[in-house]
């Protein structure tokens, strides 16, 4: 680590600022570089020890830089923002990004594949997709409150609530409100259907891929989950036991000690 060339990019969309530092610690260059001027950039250089922020596009230049030879870690942007001297600027957070990854004790975030950014994508627009679909379902309960029509809690009753108050004349929903929730109803419908050929689409990937069979031979995984945590923590290589993925996750209290009492 102490022989190579020590590089800070700060991440941008059109320009990037890329700060080299020699291995005594001699600043070389702060400079600012196109985007289409990058990859010839940094391949200019002898193998370096790259650093820059996990955000997004990280993951795509980072296996880009790797290919050139160089060898590339991600820190998570908590704990560059203590090595920043001075204002907030693009220097000052590429020269950041020198210091802060030369700490032993820094944590990195494992450079994910093409594969896992697929199925993070899927996850994604899965979720997103099922917050249209309840925004779709809050909306029309809203509109039918109005009238003095209250359809119970849960998606399972809302179908089948939903089509007789549209169809029955008892309700007294006039002919504006029936267009109007028929036209909603289209909607959920749309979004059912584009929810379900995601799902498909991870539950297949869960197929294909070994480490998704094993994951689940666990009680309690399912084809869901099992992509969702190969997309987050790839080979899990990067944790030593499991009480440390747990608190990854949030799944166990955070600590908060001082002068020898533990919280």
């Amino acid at each position: 680590m102490a022989q190579q060339m020590i590089i800070g990019i700060d991440l941008a969309k059109h320009v990037f600022q890329v700060c080299m530092v020699t291995p005594t610690g001699t600043r070389k260059t702060n400079t600012t570089v196109a985007r289409g001027k990058l990859l010839t950039f940094i391949a200019r250089p002898p193998p370096a020890l790259i650093f820059m922020e996990a955000c997004g596009g990280a993951h795509d230049w980072a296996r880009r830089f790797c290919a050139l030879g160089h060898d590339v870690r991600l820190l998570a942007p908590q704990y560059v923002t203590p090595f920043r001297r001075g204002q907030k600027n693009d220097p000052n957070d590429a020269l950041a990004l020198t210091e802060a990854g030369q700490r032993p004790h820094i944590p990195t975030v494992p450079i994910k594949t093409v594969e896992q950014q697929d199925i993070q994508a899927l996850h994604r627009v899965r979720e997103r997709r099922m917050k249209n679909r309840t925004a779709v379902v809050n909306q029309v309960r809203g509109l039918l409150l109005e009238y003095g029509i209250v359809i119970p809690q849960g998606i399972a009753r809302f179908r089948t609530r939903l089509p007789r108050v549209i169809e029955e004349a008892d309700h007294g929903v006039s002919f504006v409100l029936r267009d109007l929730l028929q036209s909603l109803q289209s909607d959920l419908h749309a979004l059912d259907t584009r929810v379900v050929e995601v799902t498909c689409q991870l539950t297949r990937l869960s197929h294909e891929l070994e480490a998704c069979q094993r994951l689940q031979e666990m009680e309690g995984i399912g084809p869901l989950r099992a992509t969702a945590l190969v997309a987050a923590l790839g080979n899990g290589h990067d944790f030593q036991t499991g009480r440390q993925v747990a608190a990854w996750l949030g799944l166990v209290p955070r600590q908060q000690s001082s002068g020898g009492t533990t919280r």
